[in-house]
């Protein structure tokens, strides 16, 4: 149940107040070009293994668990045998999702410890295998990182035990990967576990590694005292591996022992290479520039298109948007919001992570609000100022602003399908996944141009119509505002051109055959270097 009730009301803006048309950037068509070659027909598929601490359908709080998900039933789809480890959380519905008991599985840690952990297995929407790596004692919680209170002070010792299960259940089961593929820092101790408790004498002293930076911002700094259960030499225990400021650094440590290291946007790997957006960890990135790749993102299609979402209201395609009135009305319907096609919507949809722009948010709504004929459909949870903020919002504008403050993955297709404009103002993004499912259901996204927006939105031209979206390049609540107002303007004074715009946005794709393709040329020279070093 919501947390906060939007009020119904009437709009009281005059119909014809309009914003000024200020702000506005205007930027040509951008071509976001392949981060490397496709791989070659005809070769052998590869086996890959997916470690993460997420899995859609499964556990998931942001787009690692899309990844995680979508990406290996790609690569099966391609001839490859692509399997996940991700751990059974409590909150994980082991009888919805046929999950059955498999194995135990003896894992050795570091001080002589072994723990005992039972595996289960599942398949991935029918197709993807995917153990599940249960312990009582590290995941038998309520939430993947965090409760209310703060952050799990063990997760260390959780996520070094499932980097190491994962190794575990590859030799118990004979499945042995060419490639191991890590995810952020949670399981940034497969590369190096590979190269130090498996270097020899190993069924996977052959086996390769790539690790993919999601968001550079969360890199598993914890006290020094984990590191004995890691249970790796203390000559990895200096800046360049493990130590960062007398603490560990596990993400640092992946990075130094990864065979290759993705990011998920191009223009995102060269942020991450300046001393502002590498976070602490551009001399490091930038001394492994080499073998640093920034691959863009793919959405699952599958599970977002207006035409096959059962979800939304009604059904619609590019060549026919009439569902997509009916969706609106329905999402003003639910949220509280004066049902009326003739305004424009703006959505919402996101953890409130200052991350995301939520400081940009504050500072530009309520000053639009009062100056623009508009409605807001928010959708998320986190930060408590923010939520705080919109129950404040939606109370101050009734029937303009409607807020749910929790998880909905219902809400979220609803509220992509019924808006007309979606606000993501990200301070940094690396790759972002809401603005190419807004594309698909004909929502044009207001984005900042950073990371993966900036190479998956193309700015409206007002002079002819083309783009995708409206983007804008300074972190200011007036750069957004100006942005919003942009939007606003060409709703009423160009509809033409919005049709355009949807359009275009429509006829995108981002599919994760793109992305799965430059996935295999980077396992392929992960293999390389294995091999040579």
């Amino acid at each position: 149940m919501p947390r906060s009730k939007s009020r119904r009301g009437v709009v009281s803006r005059p119909a014809g107040k309009r914003p000024a048309q200020t702000g506005r950037k205007k930027t040509p068509a951008k071509k976001t070009p392949a981060a490397v070659a496709p791989v070659v027909a005809g070769k052998k598929g590869l086996n890959v293994l997916f470690v993460g601490s997420e899995c859609a359908t499964y556990a998931k709080s942001g787009g690692l668990g899309d990844v995680v998900a979508a990406l290996p039933k790609a690569l099966r789809r391609m001839g490859h045998d692509a399997r996940i480890v991700i751990p059974l959380y409590r909150t994980i519905d082991r009888q919805r999702h046929g999950i059955v008991f498999d194995r135990s599985a003896c894992v050795h840690m570091g001080g002589g410890e072994e723990q005992w952990v039972g595996v289960y297995s599942a398949k991935l929407d029918g197709e993807v295998p995917v153990w599940f790596v249960d312990c009582e004692r590290f995941f038998g919680r309520g939430g993947i990182y965090d409760e209310p209170s703060g952050e799990y002070p063990d997760n260390a010792f959780r996520f070094a035990l499932l980097s190491k299960a994962a190794l575990q259940v590859c030799k118990d089961t004979g499945f042995v990967p060419d490639v191991m593929h890590a995810h952020d820092w949670p399981t940034a101790l497969v590369p190096v576990f590979l190269k130090t408790w498996d270097r020899i004498l190993s069924p996977l002293s052959n086996s390769a590694s790539v690790l993919t930076i999601h968001n550079i911002g969360y890199q598993g700094k914890y006290h020094a005292s984990a590191f004995p259960y890691i249970g790796v030499g203390y000559e990895h225990f200096t800046p360049n591996k493990f130590e960062d400021f007398g603490g560990i650094n596990l993400l640092k440590a992946g990075v130094a022992f990864a065979d290759m290291l993705t990011t998920v946007s191009p223009t995102h790997r060269s942020e991450i290479l300046t001393p502002d957006g590498g976070m602490g960890l551009a001399p490091y990135l930038n001394a492994r520039s080499g073998d640093l790749v920034g691959i863009l993102n793919g959405a699952d299609y599958e599970h977002w298109n207006p035409e096959t979402d059962s979800y939304i209201a009604a059904r619609y395609s590019a060549g026919d948007l009439g569902g997509k009135a009916k969706c609106k009305a329905e999402l003003q319907r639910r949220l509280g919001l004066a049902v009326d096609p003739k305004i424009p919507l703006f959505g919402i949809v996101s953890r409130f992570a200052h991350q995301k722009g939520f400081g940009l948010l504050m500072e530009a709504l309520p000053r639009a609000l009062n100056s623009m004929v508009m409605q807001v459909a928010v959708l998320g949870m986190g930060d408590q100022g923010t939520e705080h903020f919109f129950h404040w919002l939606t109370a101050a504008n009734p029937g303009r602003v409607g807020s749910y403050i929790g998880f909905s993955v219902e809400l979220s297709h609803v509220i992509e399908a019924g808006s007309d404009f979606f606000l993501m103002p990200s301070l940094y993004e690396p790759c972002g996944l809401n603005q190419m499912y807004s594309m698909k259901y004909g929502t044009l996204p207001i984005v900042r141009a950073v990371g993966g927006l900036e190479d998956s939105v193309r700015n409206y031209n007002e002079w002819d119509g083309s783009g995708t979206g409206f983007k804008f390049q300074q972190p200011s609540g007036a750069a957004l505002y100006d942005t919003m107002g942009w939007a606003v303007s060409t709703w009423f004074d160009r509809p033409q051109h919005i049709q355009r715009l949807r359009a275009s946005a429509m006829a995108e794709n981002f599919s994760w055959e793109r992305a799965a393709r430059e996935y295999v040329a980077v396992y392929e020279k992960a293999i390389a270097n294995r091999k040579a070093g």
